[in-house]
């Protein structure tokens, strides 16, 4: 027995809604990042914390310690590792800093501080002289392709973080 063309219709119907909404509900389910990286997939690589301008506690500014007090923390918000080789984080006067081969755990973080020191998984060193983060600046974090990841601005207009993502 064969259906009638008005049952075939509401079958049609009935499973392209289904689709629909199976498709629709997928993506939430799938990703737990809010980003899209220059692949199209989801990027959970963050601007976290920044510590700035620590002049203002030490006025030798050449100190290693005070330098290693300025940092800006890189955050992987995601559940996979994720290799920052090629990544740049650089500050409004183009100063510069490339990470080398590191690899950042899923949900951790790491800080790259100014000065000299040894890197671990946690601290990452740029080995500078001088201070190069503000009160009033911005950390942009680029992909290995030179696509912006995220940005942190503060010091402006009396706003601490003014965060675009």
């Amino acid at each position: 027995m064969s259906a009638s063309p008005a049952t075939r219709r509401l079958l049609a119907a009935v499973l392209a809604a289904g689709t629909l909404v199976g498709a629709a509900a997928l993506p939430a389910a799938a990703h737990d990042d809010d980003r899209r990286d220059h692949r199209g997939r989801y990027s959970s690589i963050v601007i976290g914390e920044v510590q700035h301008d620590t002049r203002g506690r030490d006025n030798r500014s050449r100190d290693n310690r005070a330098l290693n007090r300025e940092w800006v923390e890189v955050q992987n918000t995601g559940r996979h590792s994720v290799d920052l080789r090629g990544f740049t984080l650089t500050d409004d006067d183009g100063n510069r800093y490339r990470f080398q081969g590191f690899r950042l755990d899923g949900r951790s973080s790491v800080k790259v501080h100014t000065g000299h020191g040894n890197d671990t998984r946690r601290d990452l060193y740029q080995d500078r002289r001088h201070q190069i983060w503000d009160e009033r600046d911005t950390a942009t974090l680029r992909d290995d392709r030179g696509r912006t990841v995220d940005t942190a601005s503060w010091g402006r207009r009396g706003h601490h973080d003014n965060r675009r993502r």
